[in-house]
């Protein structure tokens, strides 16, 4: 049963860092939530209004609390559980889609700092936007995500002045794809249901089916700047969510089976901020924004599973956020090893070697370097055997030394 509780003036709610699963409800009073900002490292505060849900997404995605919840005046709190948060608001459509309006907008600030740090170009069209993702494919030699995207510029704007640019782009760029192909035969992966997870279940039903969709391995499946007018679910395969940063791509998450993408775009009627493609073989469900909201009245755990994947996504993010504002070359560097070691903790802690499946340009990708800063710093580590480095993977000797060498520079960050 959900539980009302007086809290007196100055009683702390939770202090940041706590690990809680309680989910509040502000009924009477007045409550501000305190935490630092990641780039400015200055506090921050929100006031919550009576009738406000507070702590939803620590607890929803099972993470240390992010910020401080002090009582201002005498005030009354419901506190609930999350399978009672679930079994309240679960119907509750308008609720649901408001709290995910709020997260899609909160992840996609999050997004415009990731590329402030990274010194994206802003105030660009969504055609001109286009246009520099596939060349920033072209010259990195990714044809075949260059033609996916061209195609897809064809087809959104085929009156654009650049149409004609875009055309000889695609040209090119299928000229030398076909004489790669020529080079080498294509292994075709065959597509495999791994997932077992209870979020993914939810869509395995016959219904479903005809919304289902496979691509093949590097495939644009959806590109940034483009209109935002359908979202995916992922059943198998891995999916890459990049963005294009002064002619460069920089890598923003690798989405597992059973995550979304594309959903911001339809929460907010607004054009892709990402470029997504597959890493594999993938399969999804791909839904329209016209059956969206249907989906989620006539699904209310669908929107239960949205919420919480929100959650993880605005806390992973704040995580590599929290890397690219690390000063220091070498600490940012060794930040990606303990971001992804806090992401896939080991099973044995008292071991304190690691291996990660990351190459030279997965590192400089995370944290927004070029790759030869990357394996300059690097070689450094190398020498004195605190890390190995292979072809497609690492191995850092000592994960507390590591945590320590980035510690003892927390002071460069803004």
């Amino acid at each position: 049963m959900p539980k009302a509780m007086n809290y007196t003036k100055g009683s702390i709610i939770y202090f940041s860092g706590d690990k809680d699963d309680r989910i509040f409800i502000l009924q009477k009073g007045s409550v501000i939530l305190t935490s630092i900002d990641i780039e400015t490292n200055v506090p921050l505060t929100e006031h919550i209004r009576q009738g406000e849900f507070f702590g939803v997404k620590s607890a929803l995605g099972h993470f240390p609390r992010e910020e401080t919840a002090t009582v201002v005046t005498e005030s009354l709190v419901i506190s609930l559980t999350v399978p009672e948060f679930e079994a309240m608001f679960s119907n509750n459509k308008q609720i649901i889609l408001k709290m995910l309006r709020v997260f899609s907008n909160q992840l996609r600030n999050l997004h415009k700092k990731t590329e402030s740090v990274l010194h994206s170009i802003e105030d660009i069209s969504q055609e001109k936007g286009m246009l520099g993702v596939a060349q920033s494919f072209y010259d990195e030699e990714s044809y075949k995500p260059c033609c996916d995207v061209c195609l897809k510029f064809l087809t959104r704007f085929p009156q654009s002045d650049l149409k004609e640019t875009v055309a000889t782009l695609y040209t090119a760029s299928k000229k030398r794809l076909d004489l790669q192909a020529s080079r080498k035969k294509t292994s075709q992966e065959s597509f495999q249901q791994t997932n077992t997870d209870a979020a993914l279940k939810q869509f395995s039903l016959p219904a479903f089916s005809r919304f289902a969709k496979k691509y093949e391995a590097n495939t644009v499946i959806i590109a940034e700047f483009e209109p935002g007018d359908t979202f995916y679910l992922i059943q198998s395969g891995r999916v890459q969510l990049v963005k294009c940063v002064n002619a460069a791509r920089k890598n923003l998450d690798i989405l597992m089976p059973g995550e979304f993408f594309g959903e911001m775009a339809i929460l907010e009627n607004s054009p892709r901020s990402a470029t997504c493609m597959s890493i594999e073989p993938v399969e999804v469900l791909e839904f329209n924004k016209e059956n969206f909201e249907v989906l989620i009245t006539g699904n209310p755990q669908i929107a239960l599973v949205l919420l919480k994947l929100f959650c993880k996504r605005i806390y992973d993010q704040k995580r590599r956020l929290k890397t690219l504002v690390i000063h220091d070359t070498s600490a940012r560097i060794l930040d990606v090893f303990l971001m992804f070691d806090e992401m896939n903790p080991s099973p044995n802690m008292a071991d304190r070697s690691r291996r990660f499946n990351l190459t030279l340009q997965d590192l400089s990708h995370w944290a927004g370097l070029p790759i030869e800063v990357v394996k300059e710093e690097l070689s450094r580590f190398v020498e004195k055997r605190r890390i190995e480095i292979y072809d497609n993977h690492m191995i850092v000797a000592n994960i507390v030394d590591i945590k320590r060498h980035v510690d003892s520079r927390a002071h460069q960050r803004h």
